[in-house]
């Protein structure tokens, strides 16, 4: 199956960052993908909560989310949309970082919102406290398609293997991972985690990324790592996009999950046992 994943550079300005995201879609459905994904916060990078309030919106409003349903629709293609930050109506003012199945008519196939939450110190002037603008989800999701079934992430949760061994376990083959990674986080991590992943799992993992430097004309600019990602269910990195923006295409298998997991069949080899 011809995926296509979009490795974005998107800025604080929704409006501004859609029709790039579109022409990158069209660009994905004209080279024959039948799959596309797109990166963790696709509609905006910012770690501004003031300027989020200013432009974000309620998912039911959300012009993102409306555009590019209809051209899902208009070209007959599944797409995951990694995920758009969104308003929510919680009593603490916090956003959702929201991730979208899209069907090829265009619906609401599943929504799954971001668990586990960024809050780390990584060196004395780069920390993130995730949790103060996005309240985490509770709800682990796989979702069912015509080719494969979905298990939904976003970003963070790469480092929690539990979250994946259920997905698994619950009938997922594709585990999707979109990102917008820190660069430090990035080189030390990100391959590691992703291969673990699919290796544990028999699993394709595929991990559309934010990358470069995000424009802001509201605060402080942010780095993300890029090297959008797909491992195979072996764990051989099949795609590497590098750190350029663009539309990068991998032909996808799903005869290798099973083949993988014949191989080492650790979710059947599962065992329960006492707590240390």
């Amino acid at each position: 199956m011809k995926t296509a994943l979009l490795q974005l550079n998107a800025s604080d300005d929704p409006v501004a960052n859609l029709p790039e995201t579109l022409a990158y879609l069209r660009e994905a459905v004209a080279g024959g993908a039948e799959f596309v994904l797109t990166a963790e916060v696709t509609n905006c990078v910012s770690t501004s909560r003031r300027h989020q309030q200013e432009v974000l919106a309620f998912e039911e409003e959300d012009a993102t989310l409306a555009a590019l349903r209809e051209e899902a629709a208009k070209a007959g293609i599944w797409l995951l949309i990694g995920s758009l930050a969104l308003k929510t109506r919680d009593g603490d003012g916090r956003f959702a970082n929201r991730s979208f199945l899209i069907s090829p008519e265009g619906e609401i196939v599943a929504r799954y919102d971001k668990i586990h939450m960024f809050d780390v110190d990584i060196s004395e002037t780069e920390t993130y406290r995730e949790s103060a603008g996005y309240r985490p989800g509770d709800k682990a999701v796989v979702a069912e398609t015509t080719f494969a079934k979905i298990g939904m992430s976003v970003c963070y949760d790469m480092r929690f293997p539990a979250l994946y061994q259920q997905l698994a376990e619950a009938g997922a083959q594709i585990l999707t991972m979109p990102a917008a990674f820190s660069p430090v986080t990035g080189a030390a991590h990100w391959h590691s985690l992703l291969r673990a992943r699919a290796i544990e799992n028999g699993c394709y993992v595929l991990a559309p990324a934010q990358t470069g430097t995000h424009a802001s004309a509201a605060h402080r600019t942010r780095d993300t790592y890029g090297h959008s990602l797909v491992v195979a269910p072996w764990g051989e990195v099949v795609l590497d996009a590098g750190t350029a923006p663009g539309v990068y295409f991998c032909d996808i298998d799903m005869e290798e999950c099973a083949k993988a997991r014949a191989k080492v069949p650790s979710l059947a080899n599962r065992r329960p046992f006492a707590a240390p």
